[in-house]
């Protein structure tokens, strides 16, 4: 029995994973607040994450009608590039910094610069910092509370906090710490000439936790937190790693010819290399992978942010709002949507807002509006997806998982747009499931992880969608309208 922890934005789920039947058995959940800014502040307390875990962990025990002695493992997985600073004394700072915190955007682009550029920052780190990564929250800290930077003892990600609630250690896996943007992809190790210029001092390099491997345990639990937890006090803590990642070993994508795409609050797509593919397109993060490889990705910042915006606006609920998308036609009738409402990171729009084009007396209408905002945040991804193409990768289909995939209208346009069949996984929370599996993998006597993953990875026949030929022609002029807005702005 192993427990997978997803530490995400809007909450924390946990699930039990039986590795020997490849079932899930039981799963719980808690909900997360945040703080939120008009110049962009993204924040949440790092406590918050720690009662989440524990009120979710038991709600899984529950759900299993497990006794927690019988747990051997625990998996973490967490949103990526958020700052959690502790004292010498283990105790948080300030909240935490978010992925989606765009405060820094002027530290970031000053980064930027001293690297020379995105092509000076691929060279270097093999990927392009971006606003959200974890280095401009450094520099935005170190110059609004320079007091409170003196007292940095450790620099952790989310994953990696719960990891030391858990354990007291400080690690980090190579998978997360790669979107730090202090960490050289390729070489796969901290860039620590880079922190020095942050602060020259060279508190930051002594902060930084311990690299470890994707298949590496990082110790036992806390008598305190097995406690609290009311699991067995030996269990392991494997490495975790970030929730994309995680998502990777939970949807099977540990070798190339696979892509996994997240319809959730954001959007993403990666696939698996063996080695790393490191493309001219800014947009693309080469991150290493949780399972020894490297996973070239994509993030849009607008998904179903956007459609949960369209829904609120008409009062919609789930099943209404699938009902005006599958009325309307492809294309909308010509209403096309630009649904940058956070700015956007893929195209690289950063200033950006939301655009309606193409409106008429006859074509604004409820169901053509809907439409439109699932077309407009789907094309984004495609615009991902054929910059992965354009680096080399291949694949012959792709694994959805988000609350968008939930929805058989969206997973049929996903199919036509992309020109792939897509297919669910059976067990929704992936990255839940791929941080079980890895505590699995780290666990001493279990399987390689391409056992684990053949036996715990199922996938859910009902949802598989082909591409229609007609939908696909036709989506190729829709997409090539989108483009062209795109290239102009």
């Amino acid at each position: 029995m192993f427990l997978g922890i997803d530490c995400g934005t809007q909450g924390t789920k946990a699930l039990v994973l039986d590795s020997e039947r490849g079932k899930v058995l039981g799963r719980g959940a808690a909900e997360h607040s945040m703080i939120s800014g008009a110049d962009g502040r993204r924040e949440q307390e790092p406590a918050q994450w720690v009662d989440a875990l524990v009120h979710a962990c038991h709600a899984a025990l529950a759900d299993a009608g497990i006794d927690g002695q019988a747990i051997r493992g625990v998996g973490v997985s967490g949103q990526q590039h958020g700052l959690v600073l502790l004292d010498a004394q283990g105790q948080v700072l300030r909240p935490a910094k978010l992925w989606c915190d765009t405060e820094t955007t002027a530290e970031n682009e000053r980064l930027l610069g001293e690297l020379g550029g995105s092509r000076g920052s691929l060279e270097r780190l093999g990927l392009a910092i971006a606003p959200g990564y974890t280095v401009s929250k450094l520099l935005w800290t170190r110059e609004r509370f320079p007091e409170l930077f003196e007292r940095i003892h450790s620099v952790l990600l989310p994953h990696d906090y719960l990891n030391f609630w858990l354990t007291g250690q400080r690690c980090s896996e190579y998978g997360d710490a790669s979107g730090t943007g202090y960490f050289d992809v390729r070489q796969r190790q901290w860039d620590l000439a880079l922190l020095d210029r942050i602060d020259p001092s060279g508190r930051l390099r002594t902060a930084l936790p311990t690299l470890v491997q994707a298949d590496q345990p990082i110790g036992t639990l806390r008598p305190q937190a097995a406690a609290q937890l009311g699991i067995n006090p030996q269990a392991l803590v494997a490495s975790g790693g970030g929730d994309n990642m995680m998502a990777a070993i939970g949807t099977g994508n540990i070798q190339p010819g696979l892509f996994t795409m997240s319809l959730g609050s954001s959007g993403t797509v990666y696939g698996y290399t063996d080695t790393p593919v490191v493309c001219e397109e800014p947009a693309v993060a080469t991150f290493c992978s949780s399972s020894g490889g490297w996973l070239p990705l994509i993030c849009t910042m607008n998904l179903t942010n956007v459609t949960s915006a369209v829904r609120s606006l008409f009062e919609l609920d789930l099943a209404a709002f699938n009902r005006c998308v599958a009325e309307s036609p492809i294309g909308a009738e010509g209403v096309l949507m630009l649904p940058f409402l956070n700015g956007e990171r893929v195209p690289a729009l950063p200033h950006a807002s939301g655009t309606l084009l193409g409106l008429t007396t006859t074509n604004l209408t409820q169901a053509n509006l809907c439409r439109a905002a699932v077309e407009g945040t789907t094309f984004g991804l495609r615009y991902g997806l054929d910059l992965l193409r354009g680096a080399g990768m291949h694949s012959a289909a792709i694994r959805l998982v988000g609350g968008g995939a939930k929805s058989p209208v969206w997973r049929q346009l996903v199919a036509d747009v992309m020109a792939t069949p897509v297919v669910c996984t059976t067990e929704a929370e992936a990255a839940a499931l791929g941080a079980a599996i890895q505590a699995a993998w780290c666990a001493p006597g279990e399987q390689s992880l391409q056992a684990l993953c053949a036996r715990c990875v199922q996938l859910d026949p009902s949802t598989r969608c082909e591409p229609d030929p007609t939908s696909v022609e036709a989506y190729h002029a829709v997409y090539g309208r989108y483009r062209e807005q795109i290239l102009a702005l």
